[in-house]
C-alpha cells in the first residue's frame, strides 16, 4: 500500500526533529560508529512510526540498538514538545536496524560471483 500525503509529511517532521535529538542526546556516535535515521515509515493512523536506524561501524549493533531503545522515553518526550502543535497524539517509537546496506553488498558480492567467467574444464 503507498503512503498518503500526510504520512510523508508526519514522517518527514519526525525524520528532521530526530536528527537533531539524536545530536542532543549525543546518540549519534555510539561504540566509536556513527548513528542515523535513515527513514521513518508511518501507519495510516498516524499512532505508530517504525524508525530505521543506520549504523556505520558501530562495534556492536545490537548494543547500540538496546541504548537507543533504553533512552525511547526521552526521545519521545523530547519530541512531544517539539511537534505538540502539528500533531494531535504523539506516535508509539519502534526503532529497527537499517539492513540495506548489507543487502547491498550481498547483491554486489552475488554479481561479481555471476560475472566471473567460468573456469575453462580440463585445467
Amino acid at each position: 500500500m503507498e503512503e498518503g500525503k500526510r504520512q510523508k509529511q508526519v514522517a518527514a517532521v519526525i525524520t528532521e526533529e530526530l536528527n537533531d535529538i539524536f545530536r542532543r542526546l549525543n546518540l549519534n556516535m555510539i561504540n566509536g560508529g556513527m548513528v542515523s535515521i535513515s527513514s521513518v515509515k508511518v501507519t495510516p493512523d498516524l499512532l505508530e512510526t517504525r524508525i530505521y536506524v543506520s549504523m556505520y561501524q558501530v562495534n556492536d549493533e545490537a548494543a547500540a540498538l538496546k541504548k537507543i531503545e533504553h533512552n525511547a522515553w526521552e526521545i519521545k518526550k523530547e519530541l512531544a514538545s517539539r511537534v505538540k502543535h502539528q500533531l494531535r497524539r504523539i506516535p508509539v517509537l519502534k526503532f529497527y536496524p537499517d539492513d540495506t546496506l548489507d543487502h547491498v553488498f550481498k547483491m554486489e558480492e552475488l554479481f561479481k560471483q555471476i560475472s566471473k567467467p567460468p573456469a575453462p574444464e580440463g585445467e
